[in-house]
């Protein structure tokens, strides 16, 4: 689009990230602006698994990590090995869902990113009902094969928006912060703009 950007229509299909099953299939249209700035996505997924089974999924998640008797704190996951202890899966998927904000704020049409590991996670007590933890996550960046360190603040309640705010180390501009899908899962994530943390 002449003065805009380029703009690109895609037709994809998803997966449950932990079953590797079919999840569904999508259609999208993705506008890379001119100056830098994260892509402009309109996309419409139809779901194989029932609306019902994934707020099950979620709740399940939520289960775990809010009856833990003692803050989670954990490092490197996954090890030097790729392996992920069991108690740590629900971390692990919490981790993914908030940093593919990150990921996709900062791609662009010749830069990807995908989540290589939680170098550190840490659990905040709080007396609501959500669910909060500090991340340090390492991204690797395609093409260029770097490691980009960001720190990662993530807030959910099963229902409501995944709330994300981070700061990578390569960045020099302020925090960003985010809210998540529609559907109050933590597999959705929205952009929007706010305050620092």
């Amino acid at each position: 689009i002449p003065d805009s950007g380029n703009k690109y229509y895609l037709h994809f299909t998803t997966e449950d990230y932990q079953s590797g099953e079919n999840a569904g299939s999508c259609l999208a249209t993705v506008l890379y602006p001119r100056k830098k700035a994260p892509p402009l996505v309109n996309i419409k997924c139809t779901p194989s698994q029932e609306q019902k089974q994934s707020q099950e999924e979620d709740k399940r998640l939520y289960q775990q990590l809010r009856h833990q008797t003692k803050r989670i704190t954990a490092s490197n996951i996954p090890d030097s090995y790729g392996n992920i202890e069991p108690a740590l899966e629900p971390v692990w998927a919490l981790a993914v869902a908030g940093s593919s904000k990150i990921m996709w704020e900062k791609s662009g049409e010749d830069l990807g990113y995908f989540m290589a590991q939680v170098k550190s996670a840490k659990q905040w007590i709080r007396k609501d009902d959500f669910i909060e933890f500090d991340y340090t996550v390492l991204l690797h960046e395609i093409p260029t094969q770097e490691m980009i360190s960001c720190h990662m603040r993530l807030t959910w309640l099963p229902a409501h928006p995944l709330q994300v705010k981070y700061f990578c180390a390569s960045e020099k501009q302020g925090l960003d912060d985010g809210s998540g899908g529609e559907s109050g899962s933590a597999d959705g994530i929205l952009q929007e703009k706010g305050a620092n943390f």
